[in-house]
């Protein structure tokens, strides 16, 4: 799923494109990707783009007349500038926006179909779509430890928590985990202050840095390679390769659809994690240590 650094730089590139230009038809390839009614998505038509910004992992273009389209990504949901003659791209496009300066195509890949997109009036109606998470980027430390004591969670489930942090999905947080050397499975509720400190410090090195990777990657080009798994993460997506700091195989915990991606030298002391369906399979095999991996 696109995070706050991939979302950032599409707003960036829509708002460069888009401010000043008339969004001049709405073509919906499919029809359920629209989950608003009211009012009607033709009423877009004919409007000029005032500003684009993020809504948490949102991305909302601002229309004349106190419209907004607000377009969620999901996970397999792309976003790609095109000419206004350009030919489709077959049975993944939900949706093209055409422009007199080009036209803005919404993708998914695969058949679930979770990507959306809203049409609301008014920025009370916007705010409703708002879970209120935190902007860690804007954010004291203090304001950091409070949101993230707000409830009792481990710190990968707080960190990836819309409601209480804005932007933040499953491969940055386990980057801020890592650059941290926190575990993502330590409770909030048993976190000190040294360490709340620290991780507000690791989330928001981790969400600059990577926010100005992606800037030069895309360089003055529509960013096209949209990706959970970047080259140079620490941790995330690189099961069983070497930690960059200190060389033991990166580890794993599956649960559901999500993988969470740790080293267990760094940041659980040696310990290896438990794999709920793996470890139960395994049972006394599971190793406990990292040294009985290495």
């Amino acid at each position: 799923m696109p995070e706050l650094p991939d979302v950032a730089v599409y707003v960036e590139h829509l708002e460069s494109r888009l401010v000043g230009q008339a969004l001049e038809r709405v073509r919906l390839l499919n029809p359920f990707v629209l989950r608003s009614v009211t009012p009607p998505v033709a009423a877009a038509e004919g409007r000029k783009v005032t500003g684009v910004r993020r809504v948490g992992k949102r991305i909302v273009i601002a229309l004349e007349g106190g419209l907004f389209l607000v377009l969620h990504l999901m996970i397999a949901g792309r976003l790609r500038w095109m000419e206004k003659m350009a030919k489709l791209p077959g049975r993944i496009t939900l949706a093209a926006f055409e422009f007199s300066n080009g036209m803005l195509v919404f993708t998914e890949a695969g058949t679930k179909r979770r990507a959306s997109l809203h049409l609301v009036e008014g920025e009370a109606a916007l705010a409703a779509m708002d879970p209120g998470g935190l902007e860690v980027l804007d954010a004291s430390a203090e304001e950091f430890a409070k949101r993230l004591r707000r409830d009792n969670h481990t710190l990968k489930r707080a960190l990836t928590d819309p409601r209480l942090f804005s932007g933040i999905g499953n491969a940055y947080s386990d980057e801020i985990l890592h650059r941290a050397r926190l575990s993502p499975v330590t409770l909030t509720s048993s976190l000190s202050d040294d360490d709340a400190k620290r991780l507000h410090e690791a989330a928001r090195a981790t969400l600059a840095d990577w926010t100005e990777r992606l800037r030069k990657v895309a360089g003055g080009q529509f960013p096209e390679t949209v990706t959970a798994f970047r080259e140079g993460m620490a941790v995330h997506g690189r099961y069983r390769k070497p930690c960059p700091v200190c060389g033991s195989p990166v580890q794993r915990i599956v649960y559901a659809e999500n993988e969470t991606n740790y080293c267990a030298r760094c940041q659980t002391g040696g310990r290896v994690l438990a794999d709920r369906a793996l470890s139960r399979l395994l049972k006394k095999s599971w190793p406990r240590s990292i040294d009985e991996i290495e």
